[in-house]
């Protein structure tokens, strides 16, 4: 956030007296960045809140709205003041004054963004594991890190962008070059903006656990000498630290109330060892009908078993 504030800092000096709409956009874009950040900030802060009566599973997914805000603020300030300044610059052009300070600013900025980007994606490695890039913003339950290594990717293709756009408006003395850099950078914020929007909208709406996850979980489970075998479950993460657990499994039909009860605490036990992200869970005991050629009532039958 601090390097954002500081490259947005100077890229609006350097605005300011090259006229360039390249770097106005740049500036509105690491601006936009700082904004983000601030308010991923926020939402981390805010989730940290303890369970209410109003939100019995409390505020985890506040980090999934805060990051969804995120998406709407890159596309909102960042790529249409963007694609507006470069239409704007496009229609009456006019040349870089003082090109110098803008490729001074530029090359400063694109090291600047460098050392950012390699933090973000330094801090990403440990949770990514053997996941690609893509997969990684795709599945991963934590918004912050693949929220803040699409920014910086972008900020970086973007000051490559504007100098491209610079570039070629210095040495054509056609100011259009600057209004086409400019609507690139807009086109590539808002593809940003909409992936971003597309995930975190999925972990609003409610994710579960991840095959992975919900295998080590079953694995959990069934190694409970009380648990015959789960007949089904369901898991939703409440938060990116916090997953619900809901199953039914199957007991012996001659054990008794007591031992069902010692069997579901151990179940639990088993479970939040396997799997430490597992904090609410909910477990229904039921006899195993399937290995009696029964029906098994599903998760919307008419007695409200689940």
């Amino acid at each position: 956030m601090s390097a954002n504030l500081a490259i947005a800092a100077a890229k609006f000096v350097a605005f300011l007296i090259t006229t360039s709409s390249s770097m106005l956009a740049e500036s509105i874009h690491s601006l936009a960045d700082s904004g983000n950040q601030v308010l991923l900030l926020v939402g981390g802060k805010r989730a940290q809140r303890g369970r209410t009566p109003e939100h019995p599973f409390g505020y985890g997914r506040e980090r999934y709205f805060y990051a969804f805000v995120v998406a709407v603020v890159l596309f909102t300030i960042g790529a249409l003041f963007s694609l507006y300044e470069g239409w704007h610059k496009i229609s009456d052009p006019h040349p870089v004054e003082t090109p110098i300070v803008a490729f001074a600013v530029l090359i400063f900025a694109i090291i600047a963004e460098g050392f950012s980007f390699r933090t973000a994606i330094k801090e990403s490695n440990p949770l990514r594991g053997k996941q690609t890039w893509v997969q990684f913003i795709r599945r991963s339950k934590s918004p912050e890190l693949p929220v803040i290594v699409l920014e910086d990717l972008g900020a970086l293709v973007g000051l490559v962008l504007a100098l491209i756009g610079v570039t070629l408006a210095v040495i054509t003395g056609d100011g259009v070059w600057d209004g086409v850099g400019t609507m690139a950078i807009g086109v590539l914020l808002a593809i940003i903006a909409i992936v971003l929007a597309i995930e975190t909208k999925s972990l609003l709406i409610g994710e579960s656990a991840g095959p992975e996850v919900e295998r080590q979980i079953i694995s959990a489970l069934e190694s409970a000498p009380e648990v015959a075998r789960v007949i089904h479950m369901r898991t939703l993460h409440l938060g990116p630290d916090e997953v619900l657990v809901a199953a039914k499994i199957a007991v012996d039909h001659d054990d008794t109330a007591a031992e069902v009860a010692r069997g579901i605490d151990e179940a639990e036990r088993r479970i939040r060892s396997a799997v430490p992200i597992a904090r609410v869970i909910y477990l229904e005991p039921d006899l195993d009908r399937a290995r009696k050629g029964e029906s098994v009532p599903g998760p919307h039958s008419a007695n409200g078993r689940a």
